[in-house]
């Protein structure tokens, strides 16, 4: 099925928008520049900001945001253009904008990471933005602390085509490769990543998150294209499956792409018929009369040699009455 193509939904006035998410009635959106202190704007369906959840902590460089369904936002503090960073940092921030701070470190070097994305468990997913090569996903190798940096790990790879979707800063095939962004699905059933121009819908098999996230991404998505954004980061939900998007630069707009999440279907089962039981007899085709006329020589050999045998001894013991 080819998706339907964005539709505007409102302007948004912020001129550095990196991160979005939605709980279906108002927008979360946030900055890469907040000058010192964590600022979380709350806006109306018409993009009107109605309030600021802020958060005393001064990040580095916020680059996505994630909601889980209890409301608490996850602000990803991951970017490093200049790969300069030994630790980079999530930010947990209720409603009321309590924030708890959690330092993570990387097992392999320093990345420059734009992509946060929670699976229903509520364990976070940071992936990273390559120019060159897969995107790598990291997750916490242990449960989170605000006193101690805890390790990353990486659990899969994303290799990205190059598509012809106009739009990005770039101008150039890296737009259509770049990881820029992520979601999930509140239920956890479909993952979005996105570049500058397309996103990429991953459908999330049944069973264990932490194995079924793996299984979904080492998949084949379906591609969204969502052309002509002049620097797109931003990608969310709507609880009904709405796609939404935006990008950098103070007036353009959040776009819908009504019922999106559905075009993510998990790949039926494979089924195989069950063996036989071992009380059952296995039910087998008639053979060919002439290949069972060859099965068979062997005994017919040994009855005419023992036919054989007999007539001898017959013969000689009539030879001896003679």
């Amino acid at each position: 099925m080819i998706p339907p193509p964005p539709v505007d939904v409102c302007p948004v006035a912020m001129q550095e928008l990196s991160g979005l998410t939605s709980d279906g009635k108002q927008f979360f959106a946030v900055s890469d520049s907040d000058n010192g202190t964590l600022r979380i704007q709350v806006m109306g369906r018409d993009c009107v900001v109605t309030r600021t959840i802020t958060a005393p902590v001064d990040p580095y460089d916020v680059e996505d945001l994630a909601m889980t369904p209890d409301g608490t936002l996850w602000a990803s503090d991951t970017g490093d253009n200049n790969k300069s960073r030994s630790t980079v940092a999530l930010h947990k921030v209720s409603p009321s904008g309590a924030v708890e701070r959690y330092r993570v470190t990387y097992p392999d070097g320093k990345h420059d990471a734009e992509a946060l994305f929670i699976d229903k468990s509520g364990t976070p997913y940071i992936v990273t933005k390559e120019p060159l090569g897969s995107a790598l996903v990291y997750r916490p190798t242990a449960p989170l602390r605000t006193d101690i940096s805890v390790p990353l790990e990486q659990v899969a790879r994303v290799s990205l085509s190059t598509t012809d979707t106009p739009g990005g800063p770039l101008e150039g095939t890296l737009d259509s490769r770049l990881v820029t962004g992520a979601a999930a699905m509140s239920d956890g059933s479909v993952i979005a990543l996105r570049t500058y121009t397309d996103a990429y819908l991953y459908p999330v098999p049944d069973g264990d998150p932490k194995d079924a996230i793996v299984k979904a991404l080492s998949g084949d998505p379906v591609r969204v294209p969502l052309p002509n954004e002049p620097q797109g980061e931003a990608i969310a939900f709507d609880p009904d499956g709405t796609l939404l998007s935006a990008s950098e630069g103070a007036g353009t707009p959040i776009r819908a792409v009504a019922g999106a999440a559905a075009l993510a279907q998990p790949p039926a089962p494979t089924t195989t018929a069950p063996p036989p039981a071992a009380d059952q007899p296995q039910s087998s085709a008639p053979a060919d009369s002439s290949s069972s006329s060859w099965q068979n020589w062997p005994l017919a050999l040994t009855l005419g040699g023992l036919v054989l045998i007999a007539a001898l001894v017959i013969g000689l013991r009539f030879r001896r009455r003679a």
